[in-house]
C-alpha cells in the first residue's frame, strides 16, 4: 500500500488518539500533521468527536479572538490535547522554542514560545511532534527552557507530556520518573538508529515493535475527507502530500 511519511504520521497520531478519552483536541499555528490527525480521529468516529480547534486560519478555528480564547479554554480544562513542538527537546521532555546558543546572546534566535509553558501545564495530554529527529533536535540538554517537561511534586499541574511523534519512532514520557521510553519503531528503521540520533538516554523495551502501518480505510478516509478540510487551512501542504 503506497503512502508518503506525512501520511503515515497522521495516521500514527489518530492512532494514538483512538486509545485516549479525548473530547476536544487543539492544535496550534503551522501544524498540518496534527491537525489533519486530530481531523481524521474525528472522521473516523461513530459519534463525530472528538471536537476539533485548528488554531490557523478561519476555516476550524472556533475562535474569535486567538490564543486568548485558547487560553482560557485550556485553564479552564475544556482541552484535553496540545500539540508542541520545539527547536530542542531533551531527555526531560523539556523544549526550546527560544534560540541556540547561550543565552541572552544566542547564535540563533527564533520566534518565542507564545503560551507554551502554560499549555504545557494545563493541558492532561501533550503530544510532542517533531519531523526531524536527530540529535540538534533531540539534546542532551536544552540551551533554554521555553517550557519545563517535569515539575516539582508541589507543583500543581494537571497537564504535561504523554507521547513524542518522530519521523523515526514514537516514545511515551513518564513525568513521575522523567524519562522517554521507545514505544515502536517506524518501519524501515531500527533502535540502533534511534540512539544514533538521539542525544539522551531513553527506555528501551525488552522487545519495541514496529510503529502499525496505515490500512486502507484510514488513507481513504485521509485523503477523502480529512484532505478537502485540511487544504481550507493548510494549501500548501495539501497540495504537497495530497496533490490537491
Amino acid at each position: 500500500m503506497d503512502y508518503n511519511i506525512e501520511e503515515f504520521l497522521i495516521i500514527a497520531i489518530t492512532k494514538i488518539l483512538n486509545d485516549l478519552k479525548v473530547g476536544h483536541v487543539a492544535v496550534g499555528a503551522a501544524s498540518p500533521i496534527p491537525g489533519s490527525a486530530a481531523l481524521l480521529r474525528q472522521a473516523l468516529s461513530d459519534n463525530g468527536e472528538p471536537r476539533v480547534s485548528i488554531i490557523h486560519g478561519e476555516a476550524n478555528n472556533p475562535f474569535t479572538d486567538g490564543g486568548r480564547e485558547l487560553f482560557d479554554a485550556a485553564g479552564q480544562g475544556r482541552i484535553d490535547v496540545f500539540f508542541l513542538g520545539g527547536v530542542q527537546i531533551d531527555g526531560r521532555a523539556d523544549i526550546n522554542l527560544i534560540g541556540i546558543g547561550s543565552y541572552p546572546n544566542f547564535e540563533k534566535r527564533f520566534s518565542g514560545s507564545f503560551g507554551s509553558a502554560y499549555m504545557y501545564f494545563v493541558v492532561p495530554t501533550v503530544i510532542l511532534f517533531s519531523l526531524e529527529h536527530t540529535r540538534r533536535v533531540f539534546v542532551k540538554k536544552v540551551d533554554f527552557i521555553s517550557a519545563p517537561g517535569c515539575s516539582e511534586k508541589s507543583v500543581y499541574r494537571p497537564g504535561g507530556p504523554k507521547w513524542l511523534v518522530t519521523n523515526l519512532c514514537l516514545m511515551t514520557f513518564n513525568s513521575d520518573v522523567g524519562r522517554f521510553r521507545l514505544h515502536s519503531v517506524h518501519p524501515g528503521h531500527s533502535i540502533s538508529e534511534i540512539q544514533d540520533n538521539t542525544g539522551f538516554d531513553f527506555d528501551i523495551p525488552e522487545k519495541a515493535p514496529f510503529t502499525q502501518e496505515p490500512i486502507l480505510l484510514e488513507l481513504s478516509t485521509l485523503r477523502k475527507i480529512v484532505a478537502p478540510q485540511i487544504e481550507k487551512t493548510y494549501p500548501n501542504f495539501s497540495r504537497s502530500v495530497f496533490n490537491r
